[in-house]
């Protein structure tokens, strides 16, 4: 008797059925990514991205799909191959991590935003904090602190070049809380879970569950920009709500929300 191979028929069946499958599967998922732009930007943007990204969508009929973070946790997701169209740090220095790692556009690497570092208190527990070198923050503040990661997070970096500058570290680091975003460190301060936060004027301002203690120094930190850039994989949609969010309007939306917009 004649031996079949190992691959019966019913088996090519079955094996091309699986390839046409996965293929459909495939070309669906293309499609559905299709007039989708996907946006990894830094945590404090997070209220004015979702007026922008309403906005643009409803002028150019293309759906934005923000994803918030620390600047730092985002790069890393990048870095690990998270699908991405454009990139927005709250610093310069995670941005250059990605061009070091040849995962932008360079010639689109701009800087966006600014913003301003400013400390707040829980609403029933108001301050008014002097950053000062000649005044005793103990003093003036003796609880809890808090503000993002001061090795990754960009506003807790600020924030400790900002205190180191003041003479103010080496009294605080000790009761100084980490958090994993500045929109993290407002939360815990909406929650009197701490006494005093670090965070972007904008932050500041998107909460009516924080008063105002007082602002940082601008020369005590370096300055503070959001620079924005392209990703290898975006299209020329992409590029269009880029150019937009540099545009008049958007502009007009970055002030209203407390940034200070730098790309003319």
């Amino acid at each position: 008797m004649k031996r079949h191979s190992w691959l019966h028929l019913p088996d090519v069946r079955i094996f091309y059925v699986g390839m046409l499958v996965s293929l459909c599967l495939a070309i669906g998922f293309a499609h559905a990514e299709d007039g989708k732009i996907k946006v990894f930007a830094a945590a404090s943007l997070t209220d004015v991205m979702n007026v922008l990204a309403k906005q643009y969508s409803q002028q150019a009929g293309v759906q934005i799909v923000p994803v918030y973070g620390g600047s730092g946790t985002l790069a890393k997701q990048l870095e690990q191959g998270a699908p991405g169209d454009l990139f927005i740090s709250a610093d310069e220095k995670w941005m250059q991590y990605l061009k070091d790692k040849q995962l932008l556009q360079n010639t689109t690497i701009k800087p966006w935003l600014s913003n301003r570092l400013v400390l707040i208190t829980p609403l029933a527990k108001p301050l008014n904090i002097r950053a000062e070198a000649s005044v005793d923050v103990n003093q003036q503040a003796p609880g809890y602190w808090c503000t993002g990661d001061t090795l990754s997070v960009p506003v807790g970096m600020y924030a400790k070049q900002s205190l180191t500058s003041l003479g103010w570290w080496e009294k605080l680091k000790n009761r100084l809380v980490s958090t994993q975003d500045v929109r993290a460190t407002l939360n815990l301060v909406e929650r009197d879970e701490c006494d005093v936060g670090i965070v972007y004027a904008s932050d500041a301002q998107s909460s009516n569950k924080v008063k105002l203690a007082g602002e940082l120094p601008e020369a005590s930190h370096v300055p503070i920009v959001y620079p924005m850039a392209l990703l290898p994989r975006a299209s020329s949609s992409t590029t269009a709500f880029y150019q937009y969010l540099q545009s008049a309007e958007a502009r007009k939306v970055l002030i209203s929300y407390g940034f200070k917009p730098l790309a003319e």
